[in-house]
């Protein structure tokens, strides 16, 4: 027959951490700087959009007229000017109109923004 013994011996009780045990926590991104980071993020959070922007930055004169990236990203016209749009909004192209047609460029701080944004989420140590 088993003995039950747990009324004899009460479990150990777990001691609470001294107080001050820990660092303190880093104060990290402020409200503002998670905001604006977001938008860059979501700005990016389509593949297509990834790939308009990649399709840019290669462009051998530095432009893409938005005629030209509809193929590439198998996407209609309308929807590929929608990307651009968002892409032209969270700052990472411009846009020229040139007669008919748009054309993009990567924004010249395009680069650091997202470098930056990276560093302003994952720091090194």
């Amino acid at each position: 027959m088993c003995e039950d013994v747990s009324r004899d011996h009460p479990p150990p009780l777990l001691e609470a951490p001294a107080a001050g045990c820990c660092a303190p926590a880093p104060a990290g991104l402020g409200p503002e700087q998670a905001a604006a980071l977001a938008r860059t993020f979501k700005a990016l959070a389509d593949p297509a959009r990834v790939r308009l922007l990649s399709i840019i930055a290669a462009a051998p004169d530095g432009d893409a007229c938005v005629c030209d990236l509809t193929e590439p990203v198998g996407l209609s016209q309308p929807t590929v000017s929608h990307h651009m749009k968002l892409l032209v909004e969270a700052g990472l192209v411009t846009r020229e109109q040139r007669g008919r047609w748009a054309h993009y460029a990567v924004a010249p701080a395009a680069r650091d923004a997202l470098q930056g944004a990276v560093a302003a989420v994952l720091p090194t140590a």
